[in-house]
C-alpha cells in the first residue's frame, strides 16, 4: 500500500485533496487476454490497419487549460470580450493562422496539424480523459487502481521486461506535485502499478529576487532528476549487489505466501530501481552538463525547457513514450502561481510568460529532432486537459471550458499543414467535426502502430478497450 500524507489542499475548482491514497497492483488474469496473446494480436493486425509511422511519442502537457482562442483558434471578428488582445498571424502552412505570440511555431505549421474541435463532458481539470480517452464522470480527480490505463502505460505493458530502458517516462514530477494534489490520468490503473511511468523529481525555483504573485508568475527554473539514484557514501557496487540478493530472498519467501500478484509488481519496480543506480544510459539522459550551451539556450534554461531536452534524449535511447508537463507549483514553492490556469490577467501572463517560453521550447524540440533525423520517427503532441471560456471575465481572465478546445500534432504519421474540425464564431462550441479525447488517443495509438481496438485485461480478466471506442483522426494522418 502507498500512503500520501499532507494537509488538505484545494485547486481553483474547489476539489479537496484526500489525506491518503491507497494504491495496489492488480493481477493480470484471464485466459484469452494475457500479454502474450495481446502481443500476438498486435502482430496480426486486421487488413486495412495503417502501419505505425512513429517509433515514439513526446507529449507536451500544458496543465491548467491552455487558451485555444489566444493560441490556435483566434477569432478576430468576434466581439472584443471574446477575441481578446491578440491577433492571428500567417504561418508556413497556407491558410492556417495562429496567435501572434507564437512566431517561431508559425514557421513549423507545415509540419503540424491542429484539431480545433476537441471536447468532453468529464469535468474541468480532469486529466483522465486526455491521457486515457475515458470520459466518464469520476467522484474526484485522484487516481484509482480501477482507472483505465494511460497511453504510456499501455506502451509499457506491451513491451514489459524487454530492454533495459523503460518504455514510459514522466517529467519533471508526478502530475499535480506542485499543488500537493496527485491527479489521475498518467498511470497504469487497472493494469497494475508496475506499468506506471518512471517519474523524475524536481526542485523548481524562481530567479533570485523574484516574488511572484497571482497574475504575475515567475519563470520556473530547475532540472529534473532521476529519483533515488545516488549512492550512500559507503555503498559500493558489491554491497549494492548484496542488498539485491537479500531482497530477492525476502521477496521469494513473500511470493510463496502470497499468490495475488501484488508482490510481483513491486519486484519489477525494485528491479528497475536497482538497475537505475548503475544504468549509465539513463543517467546520461538526465545529465545536461555535457550538452552544448547553445543547445540549452535554444530549448530555454527553464524547467520545461530542460525537461523537454531530456525527453528528446530519452527517446533517442529507446524510451517509447515521454511526457513533459508544464505543472503548477504554488503549494510546494512560490513560483508560477497560474501556470495555464489563467482566471486572472490572462493576456499579460500569456504574452509575458507562457507563450514565449512554450514557443521557444516547442520549436527547439522540432528543430532538434529534424537536425537529428528523428522527426520522421517521433510524434509530438501538445495538449491540455481542457480549454478556456470564450468570454473574458471581469478579471481579464478566461475560466474553465471543456466544450471546445485544440490539440496539436506534429512529426511522424501527421499530415503537416492541416486543420481538422472547426469551432463556432466565438470558439465556444464545436461547429464541425467533433473530436473526443478517445479519438485523440486512438490517433496516437495508430501513429505508433498499436491497433486502437486492442484490449487489455481488467482485474477480473475481462477485456478492456484501450481507446474507449475512439477512432483515429484520418484527416490529419499521413
Amino acid at each position: 500500500m502507498i500512503t500520501m500524507l499532507g494537509s488538505p489542499r484545494r485547486t481553483c475548482d474547489g476539489v479537496t485533496r484526500r489525506e491518503t491514497l491507497a494504491a495496489g497492483a492488480l493481477t493480470l488474469l484471464g485466459s484469452n487476454f494475457t500479454l502474450p496473446n495481446l502481443l500476438a494480436a498486435e502482430a496480426k493486425k486486421p487488413a486495412g490497419t495503417r502501419p505505425g509511422k512513429a517509433k515514439n511519442v513526446i507529449l507536451l502537457y500544458l496543465l491548467g487549460g491552455a487558451p485555444t482562442q489566444d493560441m490556435w483558434d483566434l477569432k478576430p471578428d468576434a466581439p472584443a470580450e471574446v477575441r481578446g488582445e491578440f491577433r492571428p498571424i500567417s504561418t508556413s502552412a497556407s491558410g492556417v493562422k495562429i496567435g501572434e505570440h507564437l512566431p517561431r511555431t508559425s514557421k513549423w505549421m507545415h509540419k503540424a496539424a491542429i484539431v480545433r474541435s476537441v471536447n468532453h463532458k468529464a469535468g474541468c481539470h480532469n486529466c483522465l480523459p486526455s491521457y486515457t480517452g475515458f470520459e466518464g464522470l469520476m467522484p474526484d480527480q485522484h487516481p484509482r487502481e480501477s482507472d483505465p490505463p494511460s497511453m504510456g502505460s499501455v506502451c509499457e505493458y506491451l513491451r514489459a521486461g524487454r530492454g533495459d530502458m523503460p518504455d514510459y517516462a514522466y517529467l519533471p514530477c508526478w502530475l499535480g506535485w506542485g499543488q500537493v494534489f496527485r491527479r489521475a490520468g498518467p498511470y497504469a490503473g487497472l493494469l497494475g502499478r508496475r506499468f506506471d511511468p518512471l517519474t523524475s523529481e524536481c526542485a523548481p525555483y524562481a530567479d533570485k529576487g523574484e516574488s511572484p504573485v497571482p497574475g504575475k508568475p515567475s519563470v520556473v527554473r530547475g532540472m529534473p532528476a532521476l529519483p533515488n539514484t545516488t549512492f550512500e557514501t559507503d555503498l559500493t557496487i558489491d554491497r549494492l549487489n548484496d542488498r539485491r540478493s537479500l531482497l530477492q530472498q525476502i521477496d521469494a519467501r513473500a511470493k510463496s505466501l502470497e499468490g495475488d500478484g501484488t508482490i510481483g509488481s513491486y519486484d519489477r519496480i525494485q528491479q528497475r530501481a536497482f538497475g537505475l543506480l548503475t544504468a549509465s544510459k539513463m543517467k546520461a539522459c538526465f545529465d545536461l552538463s555535457k550538452e552544448d550551451p547553445r543547445l540549452l539556450d535554444r530549448y530555454g534554461r527553464t524547467l520545461f525547457g530542460h525537461s523537454t531536452l531530456i525527453g528528446r534524449k530519452l527517446i533517442e535511447e529507446g524510451v517509447r513514450f515521454v511526457n513533459v508537463t508544464w505543472d503548477l507549483f504554488w503549494d510546494r514553492v512560490k513560483v508560477d502561481y497560474d501556470a495555464w490556469d489563467t482566471h486572472n490577467n490572462n493576456f499579460n501572463i500569456m504574452k509575458g510568460n507562457k507563450l514565449p517560453h512554450f514557443d521557444q521550447t516547442f520549436t527547439a524540440l522540432l528543430e532538434d529532432l529534424t537536425d537529428r533525423g528523428m522527426l520522421d520517427d517521433t510524434l509530438v503532441v501538445v495538449m491540455s486537459e481542457m480549454g478556456r471560456t470564450p468570454k473574458i471575465n471581469a478579471s481579464a481572465g478566461r475560466d474553465h471550458w471543456t466544450h471546445c478546445y485544440s490539440v496539436v500534432f506534429a512529426g511522424a504519421g501527421i499530415k503537416g499543414g492541416t486543420v481538422c474540425g472547426a469551432s463556432d464564431a466565438r470558439a465556444a462550441y464545436v461547429k464541425d467535426r467533433p473530436v473526443s479525447t478517445a479519438d485523440i488517443c486512438a490517433t496516437i495509438y495508430q501513429c505508433l502502430g498499436i491497433d486502437h481496438e486492442s484490449m487489455v485485461p481488467d482485474k477480473t480478466g475481462r477485456p478492456f478497450g484501450i481507446a474507449h471506442g475512439g477512432q483515429p483522426i484520418r484527416e490529419i494522418m499521413a
